[in-house]
């Protein structure tokens, strides 16, 4: 290459593969959350220097999980990101989620249930509203049907235990268990939590479904009814 061509290359074109290779041979560990945002965008947006975009990205959400999380019409309000990119980044999101629930499918989730926790803090810790899960166990323990079965407001979410048990025997399930989110943050149950897990367990035992646990995710946790012994 002349001395002329290496002047009119662009400076970003090493950049990209520098990042690509940085990654290659170290992972993502020593990136910050505005190089993996850049790293991303390189897929998306070609022929122009990413970084800034990724900056402004950061500059806005504060985190790399937080703009993995917003809105599609929200990121793409930022400088530089169309319907192209914000599409890549919702997509590696929902990719994430996918993968995790993958890996607990045929799997007895008792004796592991740290990926089925895992599956749903990911999924669920940074939702702006209340959602109420239910997840379908068969005799192997093995999940068999995940269902949303309430999705409400940030104040509470009205769960009927007639309904649930409706999907139960629909499903065929032995025993369940339940996941809701609390949009605060704090996994501390209310006392409609509470109440309703007990109407719950009692209306599940009355058709002998046991209920293993009720668990409530929130941005720094979660909260377990069995592992606080209060099932």
């Amino acid at each position: 290459m002349t001395t002329q061509n290496k002047k009119d290359k662009p400076h970003y074109i090493d950049h990209r593969k520098r990042i690509k290779d940085r990654f290659l041979n170290i992972g993502l560990q020593s990136f910050r959350d505005y190089e993996v945002l850049e790293l991303l965008l390189t897929f998306a947006i070609h022929q122009k220097d990413v970084k800034p975009v990724a900056k402004r990205l950061i500059d806005s959400f504060s985190t790399f999980q937080a703009v993995l999380e917003a809105p599609i019409d929200a990121i793409m309000n930022v400088d530089g990101i169309g319907q192209h990119s914000a599409l890549l980044l919702k997509l590696t999101r929902e990719c994430s989620d996918y993968y995790l629930k993958e890996k607990i499918k045929k799997k007895d989730v008792l004796s592991s249930p740290d990926a089925l926790y895992e599956y749903c803090r990911s999924s669920m810790a940074y939702l702006g509203d209340e959602q109420f899960r239910v997840m379908f166990l068969n005799s192997k323990n093995e999940l068999i049907h995940e269902q949303i079965v309430q999705e409400g407001t940030v104040d509470q979410t009205a769960v009927y235990p007639r309904k649930i048990i409706e999907l139960a025997l629909q499903q065929k399930a032995v025993s369940l268990i339940f996941f809701h989110n609390h949009p605060s943050g704090n996994p501390a149950p209310s006392d409609y939590d509470r109440k309703l897990t007990e109407a719950l367990v009692k209306a599940a035992k009355a058709l002998d479904i046991r209920v293993h646990d009720h668990v409530i995710i929130g941005k720094a946790g979660y909260y377990s009814f069995k592992e606080e012994g209060l099932m």
